[in-house]
C-alpha cells in the first residue's frame, strides 16, 4: 500500500496513492482518523487498505496539493554521517554511535513543492536518504524488534544551506531554513519493501547522477537506529527518521557545486518512487 498525504479544497487529508489518482477513505473513516498518524495510533492501516477498496472515492492528482508524507511529526530525526563514502569526503572520523540532528516541522516539503535558497547564501546543497516513518511506538526497543515499529518508508532530501551549518559545530541553523526537506512522494507500507537493504538510492540534479548507493551501505542499520533513538527518548506512531545521505554531495566536490534558481532536483530510491522538486530564491531577506 502507498499512502499520500494532500491538500483538497483546503482540507488536508490522505488516500491511497493509484498512479494518477489519490484514493480517499470514505468520510466517515475520514472523520475518526482525520489524518496518517492518527490512523498509526489507532494501528488501523488494514482497515484504510479495506475501507478504501471497497468503498473510496478517486480524485485526480491534478486536482490535488501534494503534502509531506507525515506533514506535521511528533519527532523528526536526521541522522548524519552514516555511509562510509559521506565520512571519507567530509573527512570525519569514525563514530561509535550515529551522529543525530532535529529538523523543524516547517523545513519540510511536498513532492513537486518549489525549494527555496535562501539569497544571502550560495551554499545550497542536496543530500538524498531513505526516510522511515514509526507505526508502534515503544521505548528501548530491541534490534530484532525494530521492523515491527516501522509503518513504512519513503524518498527524503536534507537539503542543507552549507554556510549556515557550519557557523559553529552544530548542525541546527543550516538544516532547517523553512521548505528545505522535501518528503514524499508516498509512504510505502512495509509490505511493499520485503528487504531494505535491496533498495538503491540516487541523486539527480538537472538529470546528472550525483550520488548512488545501496541501502545495505549504511554504516549504522535501521535496527541498531531504531535501538538507539529509542533508548534516550520515546518513539511514537508518526515519528519520522532519515537515515543519512551517501558520498557525492554538492560542498564536497572539486570544485564545489550548489544547486540554483531552476535547477531540478530528484531522489529514487528503488520500489519508492520518485521524490522531484524545483529550486527556487527566497528573496524575503531585506
Amino acid at each position: 500500500m502507498r499512502l499520500t498525504s494532500f491538500e483538497l479544497d483546503g482540507r488536508s487529508i490522505y488516500g491511497l496513492d493509484a498512479e494518477n489518482d489519490i484514493v480517499l477513505p470514505p468520510n466517515q473513516f475520514l472523520a475518526q482518523y482525520p489524518d496518517l498518524v492518527s490512523v498509526l495510533r489507532a494501528d488501523a492501516l488494514s482497515e484504510l487498505e479495506q475501507q478504501a477498496g471497497q468503498s473510496g472515492t478517486r480524485v485526480a492528482k491534478s486536482n490535488v496539493r501534494l503534502l509531506p508524507v507525515i506533514p506535521s511529526p511528533g519527532k523528526l530525526i536526521c541522522v548524519g554521517l552514516n555511509y562510509k563514502t559521506h565520512v571519507a569526503e567530509t573527512k570525519r572520523g569514525d563514530s561509535e554511535h550515529p551522529s543525530l540532528f532535529l529538523r523543524f516541522n516547517d523545513s519540510l516539503a511536498a513532492h513537486g513543492d518549489e525549494v527555496l535558497r535562501p539569497s544571502f547564501s550560495e551554499r545550497f546543497d542536496w543530500e538524498g536518504e531513505l526516510a522511515f516513518v514509526i507505526g508502534k511506538g515503544g521505548r528501548h526497543i530491541a534490534k530484532d524488534r525494530a521492523f515491527d515499529h516501522i509503518a513504512g518508508y519513503a524518498c527524503f532530501n536534507d537539503v542543507s544551506v552549507r554556510d549556515w551549518q557550519r557557523h559553529t559545530h552544530q548542525f541546527t541553523p543550516g538544516k532547517n531554513f523553512p521548505g528545505t526537506a522535501p518528503f514524499g512522494p508516498h509512504l510505502a507500507t512495509c509490505d511493499e519493501v520485503p528487504d531494505v537493504t535491496n533498495l538503491q538510492l540516487e541523486t539527480r540534479v538537472n538529470g546528472q547522477v550525483m550520488q548512488k548507493a545501496r541501502l545495505s551501505d549504511l554504516i549504522f542499520d535501521i535496527p541498531t537506529i531504531v535501538a538507539y533513538v529509542s533508548r534516550f527518548t520515546p518513539l511514537s506512531p508518526g515519528d519520522v527518521i532519515a537515515t543519512g545521505t551517501p558520498g557525492g554531495v554538492g560542498d564536497r566536490r572539486e570544485p564545489p557545486l550548489y544547486m540554483k534558481e531552476g535547477d531540478t532536483v530528484e531522489v529514487e530510491i528503488t520500489g519508492l518512487g520518485v521524490l522531484r522538486n524545483r529550486i527556487g530564491t527566497d528573496r524575503s531577506a531585506t
